[in-house]
């Protein structure tokens, strides 16, 4: 959420950077005729409350001298009346000015490059090592079922298209890597586990800017004002929902493996094979908290800490920045680190790493108290650390042989036992 003195105060610096976003700048107009509409009928309450206040004050006195007060008493009962109608008028347009704030995206770094969409990206570097193939390598989902590790005709049965199965050693390189890379983070990079629920409530989802505007891209639990959360990012960032954290203890650091779910509402035609694009999908993600000068210090860092998993598991990648239009309603600057399919031979997107500032923390009241007794709201950032299935997407399409194995990373030889899948 935007904070509403900037709105009021730089109306077209706002209108630019939402324009910028491919979002539509007469929310801001909207904004403003409602924010006046509210404040005009705040100023209309205090002004019949203190009209009130004096009337009943003067009751009082007039009865010490003997005076008649029924006509004052008529007019502040008419005044509590008129008191009541107004404020039943001020709910309705107390919601609809919240409706549109919550609506409002979050602007834009002034350093981010402007874009209308994925296709105007930047691709800051490349880094790793592509392999040269003496072989034609197969696409992961091919090779996946091959060795057994995926089932993707009984996830079909089970629960529908863009769903899959995760069996034998299939499934222990999944748990592997989740164990790695929490391990990983935790050891290396100072961050705290934590193990969230997957259900999401409303408030929460509010908090972090999937509701009300991504509604259609979640799963909702009928008859519940609950959700599957569509990224560990949520339940993490609303840890602190309604809190004052202490200066000292920024930067905290969080960092949660959870099942993520999402419609993936408009990706018809998209990836449609493999792993890459489905309905629910594990990921390792990172969360921190920090103050708002620390904060893009904070996400370089974060940006290193993914890009570390990937040096650690020796994967190509190259990492993008975001344009203004491919952004995310959330993001005032977001990196995508994208890794080397061998097989298919394009990069793929296996993390996004984004410094929200403090428009989540505004949504979600999360603020923090300075030596000086200020409070503050805090600048909240994420990154995933990695995706899980598209990391054992690019393992399978990167490390394969010439007869049909796997051989497994080094740094993940420990977690698996072995250092070779092979056909049986």
């Amino acid at each position: 959420m935007l904070d509403p003195n900037l709105i009021r105060e730089k109306p077209e610096f706002v209108k630019e950077g939402i324009k910028n976003k491919g979002s539509d700048p007469n929310l801001v107009d909207k904004f403003l005729e409602i924010d006046k509409k509210r404040r005009e009928l705040i100023k209309e309450i205090d002004n019949l409350r203190h009209t009130r206040k004096e009337l009943s004050e003067s009751i009082g006195k007039k009865l010490k001298q003997g005076e008649n007060v029924d006509d004052i008493r008529a007019e502040v009962r008419k005044l509590g009346d008129k008191i009541d109608q107004i404020e039943k008028e001020l709910e309705g347009v107390e919601k609809t000015y919240k409706d549109i704030l919550l609506s409002i995206p979050n602007l834009p770094h002034p350093s981010v490059p402007v874009g209308k969409d994925e296709t105007e990206n930047l691709v800051l570097r490349k880094e790793g090592r592509i392999r040269e193939f003496s072989f034609t390598p197969k696409p992961h989902w091919e090779i996946a079922e091959e060795l057994g590790l995926i089932d993707f005709k009984r996830a079909v049965k089970i629960s529908g298209s863009r769903f899959y199965v995760l069996t034998g050693l299939g499934a222990k390189l999944e748990r592997a890597l989740i164990s790695f890379m929490i391990d990983y983070h935790v050891e290396h990079h100072g961050y705290k586990e934590v193990f969230p629920p997957f259900l999401i409530n409303r408030d929460s989802m509010i908090g972090t800017g999937q509701l009300p505007k991504f509604a259609e891209d979640m799963y909702k639990i009928e008859g519940e004002e609950l959700y599957l959360d569509p990224t560990a990012e949520v339940p993490v960032t609303n840890l602190h929902r309604d809190e004052i954290l202490n200066e000292e203890d920024l930067p905290i650091k969080y960092v949660a493996y959870t099942a993520c779910f999402r419609k993936e509402a408009g990706a018809a035609g998209k990836d449609t094979r493999g792993i890459i694009r489905v309905h629910q999908f594990n990921k390792v993600e990172m969360v921190r908290f920090t103050k708002p000068e620390d904060s893009y210090k904070n996400l370089y860092e974060l940006l290193d800490n993914a890009e570390d998993i990937l040096r650690a598991l020796e994967l190509p990648y190259q990492i993008k920045m975001m344009c203004t239009g491919d952004l995310g309603f959330t993001a005032a600057m977001k990196f995508d680190p994208e890794v080397y399919m061998g097989a298919q031979e394009k990069y793929v997107e296996i993390s996004s790493v984004s410094n929200f500032e403090d428009f989540q923390a505004r949504r979600a009241n999360i603020r923090y108290k300075t030596k000086d007794g200020d409070l503050k709201f805090v600048h909240t950032l994420n990154g995933s650390g990695l995706a899980v299935g598209r990391t054992m997407a690019a393992i399978l399409e990167n490390y394969q042989n010439e007869d049909g194995s796997i051989t497994i990373p080094k740094i993940l030889q420990k977690y698996m036992g072995i250092d070779k899948i092979t056909r049986k």
